[in-house]
């Protein structure tokens, strides 16, 4: 029988096989998936917190009232409407509710379909649709990244899934997401990453996302769009058409504000800009994805980052948050800072104006840009 000890040390090792993987070249990528299939071991492990914590994590009724609060206090502005940065999450939310990943004490508590986050997007999404009535939706996530030009998809009448993830049950490979896309929004975002000076063009559903740093080779909407969007906006969402554009693989808080800021515009013209991401993300260290868990620097950073949103003068704010890559627990949090720097992005489109933390749920806070 294998001790607690080895256990832990098993889990890590397999983690950081995945976060290798994130530099890794495709080639060494693709000769060892089988390593990853001991993320989803590590989702459903403990890291046995005390009973009073584990029996609070997934009571969402005091984070609720303070985000139903927020959310219909936001100015109903469709003829501007605010970028938002929200917590996209991770696959977990999608486990089924009844599932071992569910069970109290476990790690993906917070993380799952259970916990606070699952509960915040599934207000979050009807609240924009109706404070905003939006024309079109552009999303920037954490899993697209590309260097030198931005990738707008343009995949028509239906928007294809990207299952960019190894490792979980077979349920998460069955998932559904019935979205559209729409060529005019595309054409629109590309010629306005021109006027602004950089380097942009379409992508069709015929082809590969790229070079997105996880080696996958599909197109489609990625696991960081589909799976907060389906709690969001539900399984069939045909409405709205939705396009999602790359973040730049540079990972420089200055060239993602500018990814941002190129599409302001947007705003105007009745589109929703959403960028997700996450606070604290480090697969080297399981225990920093839950406020039972976390180390003072994972909860010291997380709460430095909603203060930087919340200081009301802009051009001190912008340099709060570009500070924030200076914290002392900026690397505990970030070893890779692809789902930090979405933040930028949001907060780039959104630069000018106020700026409204809709909730500062522990790792997935959301907030409102350009009020």
């Amino acid at each position: 029988m294998r001790t607690p000890r080895l256990i832990l040390a098993t889990t890590l090792f397999l983690l950081s096989v995945i976060s290798a993987l994130y530099l890794s070249p495709s080639t060494v990528r693709g000769k060892i998936p089988s390593l990853i299939s001991g993320l989803s071991r590590f989702l459903r492990t403990s890291a046995t917190p005390s009973t009073a914590s584990a029996s609070n994590m997934t009571d969402v009724k005091p984070f609720q009232e303070a985000w139903r609060r927020n959310l219909d206090e936001l100015p109903s502005t469709p003829e501007k409407i605010p970028a938002f940065f929200f917590g996209h999450g991770s696959p977990a939310l999608a486990f089924p509710p009844d599932g071992d990943i569910a069970r109290p004490g476990g790690l993906m508590s917070w993380g799952g379909p259970g916990g606070p986050l699952a509960a915040f997007l599934k207000d979050f999404g009807p609240a924009l649709l109706k404070k905003y009535q939006p024309k079109g939706i552009v999303v920037f996530s954490a899993h697209w990244e590309t260097a030198t030009e931005r990738l707008v998809t343009d995949y028509g009448n239906e928007n294809p899934l990207l299952m960019d993830y190894y490792g979980f049950p077979p349920e998460l490979y069955a998932l559904k997401f019935k979205s559209k896309g729409d060529s005019t929004l595309a054409k629109r975002i590309v010629e306005l990453y021109k006027e602004a000076g950089q380097t942009a063009r379409l992508s069709p559903k015929t082809e590969n996302r790229g070079s997105d740093g996880r080696g996958f080779q599909a197109p489609g909407l990625d696991h960081g769009v589909f799976v907060p969007f389906r709690l969001m906006f539900g399984d069939e969402f045909t409405d709205i058409p939705i396009v999602q554009v790359s973040i730049d693989s540079s990972l420089s808080p200055e060239k993602n504000w500018a990814l941002g800021k190129a599409v302001t515009k947007l705003r105007e013209e009745g589109i929703l800009v959403l960028s997700g991401g996450y606070i604290v993300h480090n697969l080297r260290d399981r225990e920093a994805f839950s406020p039972v868990t976390a180390k003072p620097a994972h909860k010291e950073f997380d709460q430095a980052m909603v203060a930087s949103c919340r200081v009301t003068d802009a051009t001190e704010r912008k340099k709060a948050l570009f500070d924030l890559t200076k914290h002392h627990g900026f690397r505990a949090c970030h070893p890779r800072e692809e789902h930090f720097v979405p933040l930028y992005v949001a907060a780039g489109a959104g630069e000018e104006g106020e700026t409204r933390v809709i909730t500062d749920i522990y790792a997935s806070a959301t907030v409102a840009f350009g009020l």
